[in-house]
C-alpha cells in the first residue's frame, strides 16, 4: 500500500479518528539558567512551537504548564511533579514538549513517565519531530534518549571538574577571588586571570600590616573600615566576620586550597599583596591566648535580646570593685548594645539584676502558652498536686491555680536555675524582646 493511501485510509477510520480526539494533552516547556540549558530554546519559543504544531495536527491541548528548574536530579521540579500527579487522575493523558531531554535527563523522572505509560494511564508522548506510545519499541526509544540526556550530565559534571582541576594546577583559584583581587574577562571560558584591584588592594594590605606589626584587632580594623568608608565591589560594608576571613585567607600570600576542605593546595600564579612571614605573625596574632581574667564569666542573658535603637545584640562585660574594709570583691555584670549595625548607638548599659528584674514582670504578663519549658513545668505541676493532695491533704482544682504556679514555677527558674534553664524559659519570646533606655519590651 502506497504512503498517501495508508494516511487516506488512517484519516476515513472512524476508531483512529476518535482515539485521538481522546487525547488530552498538557504542553509542558521548561528551561533552566544552568550552562547545559543555554543552547535550548526558550520557553515562550517551545511554547510557540508546540502551540503551532497542536494546531496543525488538531490536538486537543487542555493546559500549558511552564517551568525554571534543572531536570538533573530526580523529583527537583515542582511542575513536573504535579504534572505527574495530574496525569495520575485522568486530568491529562497525553504530553506534548519540545524534546524528550526537556521532560527528564534522569532515571527517576523518566522511570515515572514510562510506569504510567505501563499502566495505561499515559497514552503519548509528543515531541517537535517524534512520537512515543504504550508500545515497546516507542518506549525503549524514549528510554535511550532519557539515559542519553543523562549521560550527558554525568561527562558535563566531570569535564567540568576536570577544566577547574586543571585551571587551579596553572595557578589561577576557580571562582571570584577575594576583596583585593580582580579577574580579567576572557573570551576563552575558564582562562580568567586574577590582577590586583589597584583601589582596594593598598588598603587590604595594610589591614595585614597593622595586625600583624601594630597588633590591631579584628574590632580595629572594622572600624578603620568603616572610618574610611571602605566597600565591597558591590558597595557594601565590611562586615567585622568578612574581616577575619580576608586575615585568615593565605591566597593574599600566594597560595590557595580547590576545592575547599579538600587538601589540596597550590601555588597561585596570581601577584601576592604580602609576604608569608607577614601573613604567619598575623596568624600567631589572631590565635594569640586570651589574658586571664579575675572571676569566672557567666553571662546569663547573652544572645537573648536585641538593640531596641539600632537592632544589635546585646552583649555584656563584667566590672569587679575591691571593698576596703573587707577585702572582698563584688562583682557587677552590664549588658550593652554591640554596636554592630550601628558604630554610633548610644544605647545605655544595663545591670543583670535589673533585667531579671523585668523579665519576672514579664513572666505575668505574657500568655501562659508562650513560656517555655511549658511541658516539663507541667509534669512538676502534676507531681506537685499529687504530693499536696495525697501528703498534705490539698488539692490543686482551680485552672487558675495551676496557671499562678505554672508562672511562680517560670520565676523561680529565671532566679535561681542554670543559663540553659533560663534560655528554655524564654525561648518562645527571646527573639521578640528589645532593650531600649534601659527598658525591656516584647515586640
Amino acid at each position: 500500500m502506497s504512503p498517501n493511501l495508508l494516511a487516506e485510509n488512517r484519516a476515513n477510520n472512524p476508531h483512529s479518528q476518535e482515539k485521538k480526539k481522546d487525547l488530552r494533552y498538557c504542553i509542558y516547556a521548561r528551561k533552566s539558567s544552568e550552562d547545559d540549558e543555554r543552547q535550548a530554546l526558550s520557553i515562550d519559543s517551545q511554547i510557540h512551537e508546540m502551540t503551532d504544531l497542536a494546531k496543525r495536527d488538531g490536538m486537543n491541548i487542555i493546559e500549558i504548564r511552564r517551568e525554571s528548574h534543572s531536570a538533573k536530579a530526580s523529583g527537583q521540579r515542582p511542575e513536573f511533579n504535579q504534572l505527574i500527579l495530574d496525569i495520575g487522575k485522568g486530568q491529562f493523558n497525553a504530553i506534548l514538549a519540545w524534546a524528550p531531554d526537556r521532560l527528564s535527563r534522569n532515571a527517576g523522572d523518566l522511570g515515572s513517565l514510562v510506569d504510567l505509560m505501563d499502566q495505561g494511564i499515559l497514552h503519548e508522548i509528543r515531541t517537535h519531530s517524534q512520537k512515543f506510545t504504550n508500545s515497546t519499541n516507542e518506549k525503549f526509544l524514549l528510554m535511550i534518549l532519557g539515559s542519553q540526556a543523562k549521560l550527558e550530565n554525568d561527562n558535563r559534571g566531570i569535564n567540568v571538574k576536570r577544566g577547574l582541576k586543571n585551571k587551579a594546577e596553572m595557578g589561577w583559584r576557580p571562582g571570584l577571588p577575594p576583596l583585593g583581587y580582580v579577574n580579567e574577562r576572557s573570551i576563552n571560558r575558564g582562562h580568567n586571570r586574577i590582577f590586583i584591584d589597584e583601589e582596594r588592594a593598598p588598603i587590604i594590605k595594610k589591614m595585614f600590616e597593622m595586625v600583624g606589626y601594630q597588633r590591631a584587632t579584628g574590632r580595629t580594623i572594622f572600624n578603620y573600615f568603616h572610618e574610611i568608608n571602605f566597600k565591597t565591589r558591590t558597595g557594601k560594608n565590611v562586615m567585622l566576620s568578612i574581616v577575619y576571613l580576608m586575615l585568615r585567607n593565605p591566597f593574599y600570600y600566594g597560595a590557595f586550597e580547590s576545592p575547599l576542605k579538600s587538601g589540596k593546595w597550590y601555588k597561585g600564579a596570581h601577584e601576592p599583596l604580602i609576604t608569608k612571614e607577614l601573613f604567619d605573625r598575623v596568624q600567631d596574632q589572631l590565635t594569640a591566648p586570651v589574658q586571664p581574667i579575675h572571676g569566672q564569666k557567666d553571662f546569663q542573658f547573652v544572645k537573648i535580646f536585641k538593640c531596641g535603637a539600632c537592632g544589635s545584640g546585646i552583649t555584656a562585660e563584667e566590672k569587679h570593685k575591691h571593698i576596703k574594709s573587707t577585702g572582698g570583691i563584688n562583682r557587677y555584670v552590664y549588658y550593652h548594645c554591640s554596636q554592630s549595625k550601628n558604630l554610633d548607638c548610644r544605647e545605655q548599659p544595663m545591670r543583670e539584676q535589673d533585667i531579671l528584674n523585668q523579665l519576672l514582670q514579664i513572666i505575668d504578663n505574657i500568655d501562659i502558652n508562650k513560656i517555655g519549658m511549658r511541658k516539663q513545668i507541667d509534669e512538676e505541676m502534676k507531681r506537685y498536686a499529687s504530693f499536696s493532695e495525697g501528703v498534705l491533704g490539698k488539692k490543686v482544682v482551680t485552672e487558675k491555680a495551676i496557671q499562678v504556679n505554672i508562672r511562680n514555677y517560670a520565676k523561680f527558674i529565671l532566679k535561681n536555675g542554670t543559663r540553659e534553664e533560663r534560655r528554655l524559659i524564654l525561648e518562645h519570646v527571646q527573639n521578640s524582646i528589645t532593650i531600649k533606655n534601659r527598658v525591656l519590651e516584647i515586640v
